[in-house]
């Protein structure tokens, strides 16, 4: 039910979902005076959500900060890797699709490449409706295979559905093996806090690793103040979809 519901959740919070009922909602109100402040409040939004300086100040203010590579003293015996970053049910089905958050995949090769992991263990089933042909986790070894990491230095989660599910299914498979001072936590910036929350929540703490920034380097030209861009909406979607799911899971004590 939950699972269900936070996706309900999540296609509400969706920015541009919000401006289109404002706007219905502007068309079929009848007092004069909530019609203009329902439409101006539309538009209002509309403007700030494809504003890219807006949504990337915003961006900076949530995403914690890379990590370069040379700061990473410690070395780590297993990567966690989150999913959510391939294409379900593609056709031909004799490939693996990216989407954006591609950088967990790849960041996690190169922690691999220079030893700062041991080993990988992704985790992670499907996070869809409906259902997938194949498990993400197999996908994205399956990937890693290809980039040259060995069968043996992976390990694979596939039947968690969410971070919650992820971090106790995580804990049930490493607590008799690793400790979490062991691993390494890595996924997409925007959402290393609900992973942090969830993983120290199911009682395996462990040190973090972000990549798949939604931000970028503060810039003042005119595109960027001044232009409305496709892209700023895609992150304001992100960003929304993400504090929902925060707020759902504090309610539900999964954080």
């Amino acid at each position: 039910m939950f699972f269900i519901l936070s996706k309900t959740i999540n296609f509400l919070a969706m920015p541009l979902v919000l401006v289109c009922l404002l706007w219905i909602a502007s068309r079929f109100i009848r007092p004069a005076k909530w019609k203009k402040r329902l439409a101006l409040t539309a538009l209002i939004l509309l403007l700030i959500i494809s504003n890219d300086f807006i949504t990337n100040e915003v961006a900076l203010l949530w995403e914690p900060p890379a990590t370069p590579y040379h700061q990473i003293s410690k070395k780590y015996k297993l990567g966690i890797l989150l999913t959510g970053v391939t294409k379900g049910n593609m056709q031909p089905d004799d490939r693996i699709y990216f989407q954006r958050g591609a950088d967990r995949v790849t960041h996690t090769l190169q922690l691999y490449k220079l030893g700062i992991i041991e080993k990988i263990l992704v985790s992670g089933g499907s996070g869809s409706l409906t259902k997938r042909a194949r498990q993400e986790a197999d996908e994205i070894a399956e990937a890693l295979q290809l980039m040259g990491v060995p069968e043996t230095d992976i390990l694979i989660e596939n039947q968690s559905r969410n971070t919650h599910e992820s971090a106790v299914a995580v804990k049930a498979m490493l607590q008799n093996r690793y400790q979490p001072s062991d691993c390494l936590l890595i996924t997409s910036a925007y959402h290393m806090y609900r992973s942090d929350a969830c993983f120290a929540k199911a009682g395996w703490p462990c040190d973090t690793f972000t990549c798949d920034f939604l931000s970028h380097n503060r810039k003042f030209t005119p595109d960027v103040l001044f232009i409305p861009k496709a892209e700023s909406v895609t992150i304001w979607t992100t960003l929304m979809r993400e504090w929902a799911g925060l707020v759902a899971y504090k309610f539900s004590g999964y954080i």
